[in-house]
C-alpha cells in the first residue's frame, strides 16, 4: 500500500455502471480504488499489486466470483486479503456459499451507500488490527527469545 492514511479496494465487476457508481462512492471517502472488469483481469492485477480489501460480483463470464474468491483464498500470497461478495443474488444459499468460498461479507444490489461504506470500513479496521495484532505477537517473541 503506497500511502497508509488511504486504503486500496480492488472492484471486480462485469457491468461498467456498478463500477462506476462504487468507484465514485469509496472515492468519495478517499480510498484508492481499482476496477476489474472480469475475475482473470481481478487475479492478474492482484497477483502484481495487493488491495486491502476486494469488492466481488458473483454473475461474471467465463469465471464467477466464487471461483475468483476460491483462487485467492488458495493462494497463501492473497488469502488474508478480505473479500466482500456484492451481488443481486440475495438467497440464504447464495449468501452461504459466498462465506463457504472465503467471503467475509455480502452486499446486494441495488447499492445502498451507508451500508457500503459501514462494511468496507468495518472489514478495513478488522483487516489493519489483525495485521497491528500479528506484529506485536512477532515482537513479543523476539523478546521472549531473547
Amino acid at each position: 500500500m503506497e500511502n497508509e492514511s488511504q486504503p486500496s479496494v480492488l472492484i471486480v465487476d462485469d457491468t461498467m455502471e456498478n463500477l462506476q457508481v462504487l468507484a465514485e462512492m469509496l472515492r468519495s471517502r478517499n480510498y484508492k480504488v481499482a476496477v476489474a472488469k472480469d475475475g482473470m483481469k481481478a487475479l492478474n492485477f492482484v497477483s502484481k499489486r495487493k488491495p486491502d480489501l476486494i469488492l466481488l460480483d458473483i454473475m461474471m463470464p467465463e469465471m464467477d466470483g466464487f471461483e475468483v474468491c476460491g483462487k485467492l483464498k488458495a493462494d497463501p500470497e492473497t488469502k488474508e486479503i478480505p473479500v466482500i461478495f456484492i451481488s443481486a443474488l440475495a438467497e440464504t444459499s447464495d449468501k452461504l456459499k459466498g462465506f463457504e468460498t472465503g467471503g467475509v461479507d455480502y452486499i446486494t444490489k441495488p447499492f445502498r451507500q451507508e451500508e457500503v461504506f459501514a462494511r468496507v470500513k468495518t472489514h478495513l479496521d478488522l483487516k489493519f488490527s489483525r495485521e497491528a495484532l500479528k506484529k506485536v505477537n512477532e515482537s513479543l517473541a523476539v523478546a521472549n527469545a531473547t
